[in-house]
């Protein structure tokens, strides 16, 4: 049986470049807690919500305007009994023209229907990327998850960055 990756496709009217500095501004459409660059190859970012999901990504590939690959390189829910499920998985961008709009196409490698997160997941890609990313690429503004006012421990966000 073929892996059944989580995907999610979106068209705009924008052009590929904008949609492809869109994706890059992760702030921007999923979270403003993230610590380091997602718009630089090899570099490595830090994302969290609150204490539910910590995840360390790093951007493996870039083809500009057409195509970016983050690898998942540590990742822990609170959520789920297997709190690593996403490590080593991808999220590929690809960024083509079709008839006159530009489609972006969110595909989560690794993310499958047998994982316990996948139904949680399912549903939050699919809001940070048809509405989140959808609306920064055609608005300007995207609603990527707030800060955590309360803070997050700077011992833990060190020992993940590093």
């Amino acid at each position: 049986m073929d892996q059944q990756d989580f995907t999610a496709t979106i068209l705009v009217k924008q052009s590929p470049a904008i949609a492809f500095e869109a994706i890059k501004n992760f702030r921007a459409w999923w979270s403003e807690d993230i610590e380091g660059k997602t718009d630089k190859l090899n570099e490595v970012f830090f994302y969290h919500y609150k204490d539910v999901h910590l995840c360390k990504m790093k951007l493996i590939e870039i083809e500009p305007n057409k195509k970016l690959i983050y690898q998942v390189l540590d990742n822990q829910f609170n959520f789920v009994a297997d709190k690593n499920e996403w490590i080593n998985t991808k999220l590929v961008f690809e960024v083509s023209e079709e008839n006159e709009r530009t489609k972006v196409k969110f595909t989560h490698k690794g993310l499958v229907p047998e994982y316990e997160c996948y139904k949680v997941c399912e549903d939050a890609w699919g809001n940070y990327i048809k509405k989140s990313l959808y609306d920064l690429i055609t608005t300007g503004e995207g609603q990527p998850n707030p800060k955590n006012k309360e803070g997050f421990n700077a011992e833990i966000v060190k020992e993940w960055i590093t």
